[in-house]
């Protein structure tokens, strides 16, 4: 008996690490960064402030897995060195809760590397790209990361308001269907007031 609920257990964990790796290997290969546009003239201290996610679409992102999901925020502070303070407030159980990162510039104007990447296990690399924003309403920003060897990309509509002109929206769905994503993988988190609106 005891070898057979060895081998049972065996087999369950060899159908769970071939399922994981099933949907690892099921996701859309990540584009190279020279097919991401940069935008021109990218002036970091216009870029500065709050921002709303108002569009989300990404190579691990999907409608029926993501439920309905809320509407966050995410503040980028310019430091003195040129890197930003990055902090997403997002409602998660009832409960304010705050990521706080660092983006460090590259050598092209509107890209960014994660500062102190050894503090994030498993992440290998982490680039941010500024797609294309008019500062006072709208950006479009990508985000690729390599983790434990798997690539992963995400580009997300960011607003001033947390509504945008309807033109806006198909801004960004064109740009995330031509790196490669369906509307399976682009989403429109639902507003809410609750933690995104406190300073």
């Amino acid at each position: 008996m005891a070898l057979g609920l060895l081998w049972l257990g065996l087999t369950l964990l060899g159908a769970l690490q071939t399922q994981a790796q099933d949907s690892a290997q099921n996701l859309i290969r990540s584009p190279p960064l020279l097919r991401i546009p940069l935008q021109p003239d990218f002036r970091d201290d216009q870029f500065q402030g709050k921002w709303y996610v108002v569009g989300l679409a990404g190579n691990a992102i999907g409608k029926e897995k993501q439920g309905q999901v809320k509407m966050y925020a995410t503040t980028y502070e310019l430091k003195n060195n040129g890197s930003y303070n990055v902090t997403s407030t997002l409602l998660r159980d009832e409960g304010c809760d705050h990521w706080i990162r660092t983006f460090v510039p590259s050598s092209l104007p509107g890209q960014f590397y994660l500062g102190g990447i050894k503090r994030y296990p498993g992440v290998q690399s982490y680039t941010v790209r500024v797609v294309a924003t008019n500062y006072n309403q709208y950006a479009i920003v990508f985000f690729k990361k390599f983790y434990k060897n798997q690539g992963y990309f995400k580009t997300t509509l960011y607003g001033r308001t947390k509504e945008l002109p309807p033109e806006r929206r198909e801004e960004f769905t064109r740009f995330a269907k031509s790196i490669g994503l369906t509307d399976d993988h682009i989403i429109f988190p639902i507003p809410i007031d609750q933690c995104i609106d406190e300073q």
